[in-house]
């Protein structure tokens, strides 16, 4: 009798551990529910799996099924309360039918196998419940000797599969809704938008982005030098190409340059060209960028980073609207727009003498700023979505962010802007194992954020201070938060001691411990997680 308890507690575990594993493999949820039974039918032996769920209509619907016909699947429906499936999902209860030729309450409405001689059909179902929600019914036919049958362990292990299918549709539900609301509230957003500013090729709602889309739209016509001004990752290229394709040179080239990337030789070379000869190597003319963008735009990006001897030559370039080719000595006359970026202080160049001031009020005829990321969150989401799209497009798997994540992702202080965050996505969408990224597969959760490191303040404190009280005994460094804890001195202990001495410090406030601690709450919180702390609710 033991050994046959042992034996189903094991069969037990398998069967949870292999479901478990299916349900968190993708978000096609009829998928995942055929392969659910087909395990249940290995396991125990059934002839026949079902899985009805409530669908919006009122009434219980096939979902997923195994051992039937596609023309059985289709009639598998009921109302509450009507037949056996019906009456589980109405009482919440699990129902065993021993012999279900002996039973009138069953419909047999998909076709049940007929009879075996010696055998019988038995029935049993549980709801599927999450929380206190039932969301559907879970059923299987097995076909038994007409002995006497316990059937306490199948309704125990269909209880346990149906509590699992119960998670993973809610969780499939609420992602669904999320989704939806989103791209609702995308349309509705294009909607509002239409007749205001906005560009192709660049994403914000925000307030602040749409005063750039303004300042673009009215400065694109014009012939005028522009600036475009931000902090590195912002998209300062983007707002140069929409500057292009909104003005009267659309037709004509875009050429863009990065001024940081060459040496300045091969910076001249590139944009004024050279004639045949002029050095070693020459073997043949060559037109510059600045030929290459007759009639069109030339993009000059961080135009902060060249040379004084370089800034006096593209200076008479501006003036001049013409210019020589290496080695050669006949003028040449172009008609290009120039749009040139940085992400200096240019104002604090030219006061300290490492930019001409002749040069920064030729460049800076019309100025564009774009704001960092950080200071327009609410685009944060938008992008996200775009940048996964981009995703799956390109690698041909169906993946969705969690709200948790996507909050993460909103709240941080993204130091590299919106490169940094395409980078992000794609890497934690590469690297998810499911088709939901959820908050522990971002990089800042497992502390493998080297961006966080480098820039976030908090984080460098966070890194230098827990690091250190795990560092040896003896050590103390002084509090931040007085008023929270007056007068006391950090134990120089282990990280998880550390963190539960700072909350007993400050009376289990996430937040003043995080503050004692000098880190953020978010890294309070993800230090929580790690050493599997639970804070105490008084």
């Amino acid at each position: 009798m033991v050994a046959m308890a042992d034996r189903n507690g094991k069969e037990e575990l398998i069967t949870i551990y292999e479901i478990s594993k299916i349900l968190s493999s993708s978000l096609d949820l009829s998928k995942t529910l055929r392969e659910v039974l087909n395990i249940l039918g290995v396991q125990m032996d059934t002839r026949r799996g079902m899985i009805s769920l409530m669908h919006e209509s009122g009434e219980l619907h096939l979902v997923g099924a195994s051992g039937m016909s596609g023309e059985e699947f289709r009639l598998g429906r009921y109302r509450v309360g009507e037949g056996i499936t019906g009456r589980i999902y109405q009482s919440g209860m699990p129902s065993v039918i021993a012999d279900i030729s002996q039973e009138p309450l069953f419909l047999n409405r998909t076709a049940a196998p007929e009879e075996i001689p010696g055998k019988t059909i038995a029935f049993v179902g549980v709801p599927i419940k999450a929380g206190h929600e039932t969301l559907g019914v879970l059923s299987i036919d097995r076909v038994l000797d007409r002995r006497q049958h316990s059937f306490d362990h199948d309704v125990r292990l269909l209880s346990m599969v149906a509590n699992l299918v119960g998670q993973s549709v809610r969780l499939h539900r609420s992602v669904s809704a999320e989704r939806t609301e989103l791209m609702e509230e995308r349309r509705l957003l294009k909607r509002e938008l239409q007749g205001k500013y906005s560009l192709d090729n660049v994403i914000g709602i925000s307030k602040a982005m749409q005063e750039v889309f303004a300042e673009v739209h009215q400065s694109a016509p014009s012939r005028s030098t522009m600036l475009v001004r931000g902090e590195s990752g912002t998209g300062k290229e983007a707002i140069a190409r929409a500057i292009h394709y909104l003005s009267p040179r659309k037709d004509a080239a875009f050429i863009k340059l990065n001024c940081a990337a060459l040496s300045e030789t091969l910076l001249e070379s590139e944009l004024f060209g050279h004639d045949k000869g002029a050095f070693t190597g020459a073997q043949s003319e060559r037109k510059g960028r600045f030929e290459l963008a007759h009639g069109g735009t030339l993009f000059l990006d961080e135009i902060g980073d060249i040379s004084p001897a370089f800034q006096a030559k593209l200076l008479r370039v501006l003036q001049e609207r013409e210019f020589e080719r290496v080695g050669g000595s006949r003028s040449i006359k172009v008609d290009v727009r120039l749009i040139t970026a940085t992400n200096r202080d240019l104002e604090q160049a030219v006061a300290k003498g490492d930019f001409r001031a002749d040069l920064y009020y030729r460049i800076n005829v019309v100025s564009i700023f774009i704001p960092p990321l950080r200071e327009r969150r609410e685009d944060i989401p938008y992008l996200v979505e775009f940048f996964l799209d981009k995703f799956r497009r390109e690698n041909r798997r169906d993946i969705v962010m969690s709200p948790e994540a996507l909050n993460s992702l909103v709240n941080c202080r993204w130091p590299g802007n919106v490169r940094q965050l395409e980078n992000c996505v794609e890497r934690t969408a590469t690297m998810a194992r499911g088709n939901v990224i959820s908050e522990l597969n971002l990089s800042c959760a497992q502390n493998k954020c080297l961006t966080q490191l480098l820039h976030e303040p908090d984080a460098k404190v966070y890194v230098s201070a827990i690091g250190r009280a795990a560092g040896g005994a003896g050590k103390t460094a002084p509090v931040s938060d007085p008023a929270s804890a007056p007068g006391a001195q950090q134990p120089a202990t282990s990280e998880r001691e550390r963190l539960v001495w700072a909350l007993e410090q400050c009376g289990w406030v996430q937040a003043k411990a995080a503050r004692l601690l000098n880190i953020s709450a978010r890294q309070m919180g993800y230090a929580l997680l790690k050493h599997g702390i639970e804070v105490k609710k008084f």
